[in-house]
């Protein structure tokens, strides 16, 4: 029998582990510009459409 409380430190412990600083910091900046980049990109009427659909979503509950 799988004892959950083993599972679950493994799967913590794993996702914690130390991470390659130089690819932490690359996903970082392509982070900060890549909202940035994506709405200079889009039309006023697409964001329109996408912060309608988002407010719809939030409010449907």
């Amino acid at each position: 029998m799988i004892d959950i409380n083993k599972l679950a430190k493994s799967i913590v412990n794993k996702a914690t582990e130390e991470k390659n600083p130089a690819a932490v910091a690359l996903g970082r900046m392509g982070g900060l510009v890549g909202g940035k980049v994506r709405a200079e990109k889009l039309s006023a009427e697409r964001r329109k459409e996408i912060a309608k659909a988002a407010a719809a979503k939030r409010w449907k509950k």
